[in-house]
């Protein structure tokens, strides 16, 4: 079994490099795929900010999980230096075992009843003007996890009003009626990650379904058409750009609002390999693209990431449909 030196941003040292990596058990079975040498467009600093610090005392004060730390993130400096961080309900440990993915795989534990009020009281401190909640995968709840999402929203409309709300689901594959459970919450975007294009499904998300997490898109948007829609990719995996550009095309049948792009990172020797290094005149042009097919906002660097600047990114986003409300009807 490889080893490897891992930090963990919760307890701030490193495990020690002769202890073998457990994180992941589910893909000890597979070949080792090396961990290419990231190019300079891609390096990040490590966080040493005293507001870093800040945040990721009051992560651990209200025992609360973020993606940012799960998923290893590579913006977390940047992002909890500005105390953006992005919280993970519904536990640590998902259902699925997606071949890019950090978050640990197996048996949830039950859900929380008081997460929803922690997470409230810690947007509530960091004082956002906007906030994204993920989630791991709960294929073992009836509802996929959909009451739990609906009772955050609603916490959080009650703690900080005027805090707008981003929502980045699963896909509820086999949950009829999760997704109404969502929706009728109001969350002021719905966010599910396409990741990659159909052909890579079988090996970089096999638990998933590229047609469910499309009608999952197209169906908010014909349950409640005032809600903001999102979805990602990343690439690097092995994708062409005719396929890319087909999912973008997908996307905007479904009336999709936005879309972002980021650079696929391998989180360990035992997850999916990079296939290679997508320059940032490649992003730029994929960037392009997607406006030309009518995406109201883009976010295509390598290092975007779902709630990568995401406050911003959402002031644009509503001034921009603003805009083109106001200019069909002049």
């Amino acid at each position: 079994m490889s080893t490897r030196l891992l930090i963990d941003h919760r307890l701030g040292e490193p495990v020690a490099p002769t202890i073998p990596v457990l994180r992941h058990p589910e893909k000890a079975h597979r070949p080792d795929n090396p961990i290419l040498r990231k190019p300079d467009w891609i390096r990040v600093k490590a966080p040493n900010h005293p507001i870093y610090h800040e945040t990721r005392a009051l992560m651990r004060e209200n025992r609360l999980v973020t993606v940012c730390e799960e998923a290893a993130c590579p913006n977390i400096g940047e992002c909890w230096s500005q105390r953006h961080a992005t919280m993970m309900i519904m536990g640590e440990i998902c259902t699925r075992a997606c071949a890019f993915c950090n978050v640990r795989t197996g048996q949830p534990e039950a859900l929380d009843a008081d997460e929803p009020n922690r997470v409230a009281d810690a947007v509530a401190k960091l004082g956002l003007r906007h906030v994204v909640i993920t989630s791991v995968d709960r294929d073992d709840l009836g509802d996929g996890g959909a009451r739990h999402f609906a009772q955050v929203i609603a916490a959080l409309r009650k703690s900080s009003p005027t805090t707008t709300i981003e929502i980045l689901t699963p896909d509820f594959l086999r949950k009829p009626g999760a997704l109404e459970i969502v929706v009728a919450a109001r969350p002021d975007v719905f966010n599910h990650n396409l990741e990659t294009v159909p052909r890579l499904y079988p090996t970089i998300r096999p638990g998933a379904r590229y047609y469910q997490s499309m009608r999952l898109l197209d169906s908010v948007k014909q349950l409640d058409s005032q809600i903001f829609t999102k979805s990602g990719l990343m690439v690097g995996l092995g994708e062409q750009r005719m396929e890319i550009l087909q999912v973008m095309d997908d996307l905007r049948i479904a009336d999709v609002d936005f879309l972002t792009l980021g650079q696929y990172l391998q989180p360990s020797v035992k997850h999916a390999a990079i296939d290679r290094f997508v320059t940032p005149d490649e992003f730029a042009d994929y960037a392009g693209m997607a406006r030309s097919k009518g995406f109201l906002q883009v976010s295509a660097t390598p290092l975007t990431r779902s709630s990568y600047h995401a406050d911003e990114d959402f002031a644009a986003l509503r001034a921009t449909r603003t805009a083109r409300i106001a200019a069909a009807a002049g």
